[in-house]
């Protein structure tokens, strides 16, 4: 797993995600995001992402998909 350096952000709707340059590349190529940057699909973005990446984000995913844990 990578460090923070070379990550790149989306929007989503509770904030920003960090993602590796592959996960982005992916985002980017599946058109994923809007003109601003911004993934309304959470659910095909998490799908989507490398365990790195998941791993990084996972106190954002756990809040958007509503996690007790």
């Amino acid at each position: 797993m990578q460090g923070s350096k070379g990550r790149k952000t989306v929007s989503v709707m509770r904030g920003f995600m960090m993602l590796c340059e592959t996960c982005y590349d992916h985002v980017i190529t599946d058109k994923l995001v809007d003109g601003r940057n911004y993934v309304a699909d959470h659910e095909a973005l998490f799908d989507m992402i490398c365990p790195g990446c998941t791993d990084i984000n996972r106190p954002l995913i756990d809040d958007m998909l509503g996690s007790s844990e």
